[in-house]
């Protein structure tokens, strides 16, 4: 009871001192009491507002420094988010733009007759400068074989030399092992395209008495002779002559050729294969 009481002495007496204050004019005693209150502990004001600003700052400095941080892997986050979406939506783009362009291939009129389509993905790529041998993603059960040629939008890319089921090693026209019997379809001379230097061909094979041209188109050759049949049908482009040369001690020029297909950065590709209106030789 007596601490009811005193609680509420007090509440009466805080109260009737706001309203004194309040309603006090601007000079008096009261007044004066509460200057010289306010005047002697403005030191202690000032000094604990120096003692605290420290601790304060400190505070404020951390905190923004963990919202920043938190900010800052938010944004890389999402940053890598849009990179992998901007990433997938070029990939994308581009196998698309690489499937237009085979199909325009495919219906076109230098598509060899006899052969059908498949169409498929490159799936890994050469693990070094002597590997010259990609892998698809279709095999033996799309009717894929050995020595099936491949195809990009743009050219001749190699043949199939492993196969398995569901994928096939491609040994590319860069192999050093790799020869492909083919013609200028300018002049009409035959050679065998093999492995240049760096990342071009040549036609091999072609005397100096003939003539080859800067700018020519090479192709495949395909079957000349009922005797020897070629792995290739007649008429895929391999590539373009970039240089003619001789040499007083060669008996053939050297022609080298720049390859169509980018085999360097194979993303689609078509493995041509035989169908059943293939004409067997004798």
């Amino acid at each position: 009871m007596l601490r009811r009481l005193i609680v509420a002495l007090l509440v009466l007496g805080a109260l009737a001192l706001l309203t004194i204050s309040f309603r006090s004019p601007t000079s008096g005693v009261l007044h004066d009491v509460q200057g010289t209150g306010a005047s002697i502990l403005r030191p202690f004001q000032i000094a604990a507002e120096r003692v605290a600003r420290p601790f304060r700052d400190a505070y404020g400095y951390f905190d923004g420094l963990a919202s920043a941080k938190s900010e800052n892997t938010k944004l890389r986050r999402e940053l890598r988010d849009w990179r992998a979406q901007a990433t997938a939506n070029a990939a994308g783009s581009r196998r698309a733009a690489e499937l237009e362009k085979l199909l325009a291939y495919e219906t076109g009129p230098t598509y060899p007759t006899n052969y059908r389509p498949v169409n498929t993905s490159v799936i890994s790529f050469p693990t070094g400068p002597f590997s010259q041998q990609v892998a698809i993603a279709a095999g033996s059960s799309s009717g894929i074989g050995i020595n099936t040629p491949v195809v990009s939008a743009d050219g001749l890319v190699g043949r199939v030399t492993n196969v398995v089921s569901s994928t096939a090693v491609v040994t590319l026209l860069t192999d050093p092992d790799s020869a492909v019997a083919a013609r200028d379809l300018t002049t009409g001379v035959s050679g065998l395209i093999r492995h240049g230097p760096g990342s071009t061909l040549i036609l091999d094979q072609v005397s100096k008495q003939l003539r080859v041209h800067k700018g020519d188109l090479i192709v495949t050759q395909g079957t000349r002779d009922r005797r020897y049949p070629d792995l290739y049908p007649y008429g895929i482009p391999i590539g373009r002559v970039i240089s003619v040369g001789t040499s007083d001690i060669a008996s053939y020029l050297t022609v080298q050729v720049a390859p169509f297909a980018s085999l360097a950065s194979l993303d689609s590709v078509a493995a041509l294969v035989v169908t059943k209106r293939a004409a067997k030789l004798p």
